[in-house]
């Protein structure tokens, strides 16, 4: 994955640099509806509010080589206990172990029950 010019302290020269993921590892930023939601009667709820055990959901931005099920571009249903954060650039990511996504939605997955996650 290329991010965006990467300013080096020591020489001052900016120069692109790639991130790859390792092993199992997803690297997945949150879908904007994760921040303020709406309930059904139209009552904001902030990003901040607790809500006790809700997974979320975030879309794949890399994965490691060891990756199985999940691909780039996928939306990942995820608990966010289990999660790593890091930001980049001024961007916020999400770092998971694969074995951390309860469901995958993506449109090359057809048909199935979803049994192979």
């Amino acid at each position: 994955m290329r991010y965006r010019a990467w300013v080096d302290p020591a020489t001052k020269k900016s120069s692109k640099q790639s991130m790859a993921m390792l092993a199992d590892r997803v690297l997945a930023q949150l879908t904007p509806a994760e921040g303020e939601r709406r309930s059904r009667s139209g009552i904001l709820i902030p990003a901040t509010a607790e809500v006790s055990r809700r997974l979320s959901w975030a879309q794949v931005v890399a994965v490691g080589p060891h990756v199985r099920t999940v691909k780039v571009g996928d939306s990942i249903l995820f608990n966010p206990d289990d999660r790593f954060e890091v930001e980049v650039h001024g961007d916020e990511y999400l770092i998971l172990r694969e074995r951390d996504v309860h469901a995958v939605a993506s449109e090359r997955i057809d048909s199935g029950t979803g049994l192979y996650l």
